[in-house]
């Protein structure tokens, strides 16, 4: 088992080992940072962008972090993810469950295109469902009340005029939540979902074609809170409090970091 650097009591995170899927990018980057300042023992970064993970844990430190190249569409590679954390670790306490795609055409209902759709589920449902599965049955075997957070969206909550397979897949999120929220209960492994509102990720960057500037301008129009620009910073901290002890009776929750967006103008 590896030797783990000693820890601050005082921090939220204090021994715990976290795994963070898509971490090497958008949320799941700025989430890792957060774990590691909040005193995680290690945060698991698990991805299929090599260079990025590898970048991420340079800056961070290797005593702190490692990257584990994992496709979440493909089982045996998540349950791998798992058993080696475990192996090393002793267990898994957190696992934000964080990898999504979307489709990199408008994908509006009667020009739906089935392979895109399919793409995406596998990604967007099939990878989330197998990483809740995997380490739920590592925290129950470790008898560990650990905690699970899924990114939703808000369009978790309702429809759009476009993206129609991402609004699907958000829905299941939501979905697979709290259904596992229920059935883990009885172990004493909370399950919650954080659903922000669109914002400036490399990933929309890239499929919009624009700046982050100017994707963050794109998005302001759909947040109500003035005065205010949603960064993955505001989500990583939302996922900081739901898998901190502050948030110990919290289970089955959708926490939207939306900027009121889901409540009307």
């Amino acid at each position: 088992m590896a030797e783990i650097p000693s820890t601050n009591t005082n921090l939220r995170l204090s021994g715990k080992i976290a795994i963070v899927t898509g971490g090497a990018s958008g949320i799941g980057e700025a989430t890792v940072r957060v774990f590691a300042n909040e005193g995680v023992r290690v945060v698991v970064i698990a991805d299929i962008q090599d260079e990025l993970g590898n970048q991420v844990v340079e800056s961070i430190g290797n005593q702190r972090c490692i990257y584990v190249h994992c496709d979440v569409a493909e089982e045996d590679q998540v349950q791998n993810l798992i058993e080696s954390t475990v192996d090393t670790y002793g267990q898994v306490d957190i696992m934000f469950s964080n990898a999504g795609i979307i489709s990199p055409t408008s994908q509006t209902l009667m020009e739906l295109d089935m392979s895109q759709l399919d793409r995406l589920f596998s990604v967007n449902v099939r990878g989330m469902a197998l990483c809740v599965k995997h380490a739920a049955r590592a925290m129950v075997e470790g008898c560990v009340r650990g905690s699970i957070v899924c990114t939703g969206s808000v369009a978790s909550s309702q429809g759009g005029k476009n993206s129609t397979d991402y609004t699907m897949s958000k829905h299941a999120v939501l979905g697979l939540m709290r259904a596992a929220s229920v059935q883990l209960a009885t172990h004493g492994i909370r399950v919650n979902t954080v659903s922000p509102n669109g914002l400036a990720t490399p990933l929309t960057c890239t499929s919009l074609g624009m700046s982050e500037e100017k994707a963050q301008e794109t998005y302001q129009k759909f947040a109500r809170l003035e005065g205010v620009v949603l960064t993955p910073k505001h989500v990583a901290d939302a996922v900081l409090f739901l898998v901190s002890n502050e948030a110990e009776f919290i289970t089955g929750l959708d926490l939207r970091v939306d900027g009121g967006f889901a409540y009307g103008k």
